[in-house]
């Protein structure tokens, strides 16, 4: 080996020395934490719908900005609309920073209006961040001719797909039937909203509400669907402004307050949490991680072919939101039991 080669061989061995120094002690715990590891990141659905295609595109960008580059793997775990999913990080999962989940967030605002059924305390997760607002529609398909808002709730019955209660489409259909008056059919047993999509198709089910991401391309390219509400405020990339908010469509100021503490989760659209129990640094080095994430041009790119909107919240603002939703008015809650809860 030449002298300057030796020269260089030891400069960048000096470098990468101060620059180990240099890093936190909680950065340098973390990355001797994760190296040679797999981090997992669980979908509390099956393959195929949105909160599947959101966690796997994390999911590929991730390690290489978490300390330590751990592999990143993916594993889905449907079951009670993603809250075995949450459970299993909650009490089953070493408590380690080695698991993150995905799931509907739906269920943040169903521990308050069923906790019996959704028996969890959002304030105690360890939450890394939020990729986007959930920008929700609720659409039937256009061959079973309900073409306006008026002709929606003119129908004696439409059957709309549900993959358990608490979900956000659950508490979407719910909005629909007791604030508006439609008269919905729920079929129940759909894992995931992939299945709900190949009901639809066949012609078992009328419609859904759903993200306006995970819309197929070719509903909107051939006009397959009659889009009738849009449950944010905000409009999607490529919507027809047209489109009416639900809030707006509420004329009673009670209505509209019980409707946006409903939708508050549709805020917190594409969550990734960890167990409470994670250390801090660990915690502290996730959420980083998911922050460079949101940054990284490659994952950018990735994210607009597959037509995914990136909005992201880091993980302090989420906790701050999911602390305001659960400090919601009693009156206001009570309302919100009655047509959310069980």
């Amino acid at each position: 080996m030449s002298l300057f080669a030796h020269l260089f061989r030891a400069g960048a061995l000096a470098g990468a020395l101060a620059g180990a120094l240099a890093l936190p002690a909680a950065a340098q715990d973390a990355a001797g934490f994760y190296r040679g590891k797999s981090v997992r990141v669980i979908v509390g659905f099956s393959p195929g719908g949105g909160y599947d295609q959101y966690g796997r595109l994390v999911a590929r960008h991730i390690g290489k900005h978490i300390p330590g580059n751990p592999a990143v793997i993916i594993q889905n775990m449907p079951g009670a609309a993603s809250l075995k999913a949450l459970q299993f990080v909650d009490s089953g999962a070493a408590p380690d920073g080695l698991t993150i989940v995905t799931f509907n967030a739906g269920m943040i605002t169903g521990s308050l209006t069923a906790p019996a059924r959704v028996p969890l305390d959002f304030t105690k997760f360890g939450w890394v961040g939020n990729v986007a607002e959930d920008i929700r529609v609720c659409f039937t398909w256009g061959a079973r001719g309900i073409k306006s808002w008026s002709d929606f709730l003119a129908r004696d019955s439409i059957a709309f797909g549900n993959t358990g209660a608490g979900t956000s489409a659950f508490i979407d259909a719910r909005i629909l039937q007791m604030l508006f008056g439609a008269k919905l059919k729920m079929v129940q047993g759909y894992p995931g909203s992939a299945d709900k999509k190949i009901s639809i198709e066949s012609g078992e089910l009328d419609g859904d509400c759903g993200s306006w991401t995970s819309m197929p391309e070719d509903w909107l390219r051939e006009k397959k669907i009659n889009i009738h509400l849009r449950f944010s405020k905000n409009i999607g990339p490529g919507m027809d402004p047209s489109i009416p908010y639900a809030g707006d469509v509420l004329g009673d100021a009670d209505k509209r307050r019980t409707f946006e503490l409903l939708l508050a989760g549709a805020e917190i659209g594409r969550p990734f949490l960890v167990s409470k129990s994670v250390p801090p640094e660990r915690l502290a080095a996730l959420r980083a991680a998911f922050d460079a994430t949101m940054k990284d041009p490659e994952f950018l790119a990735d994210a607009q072919r597959q037509r995914l909107l990136i909005a992201p919240d880091p993980g302090a603002a989420v906790e701050k939101r999911v602390a305001e939703i659960y400090s919601a008015p009693a009156g206001v809650l009570a309302r919100a039991r009655e047509i959310a809860g069980d």
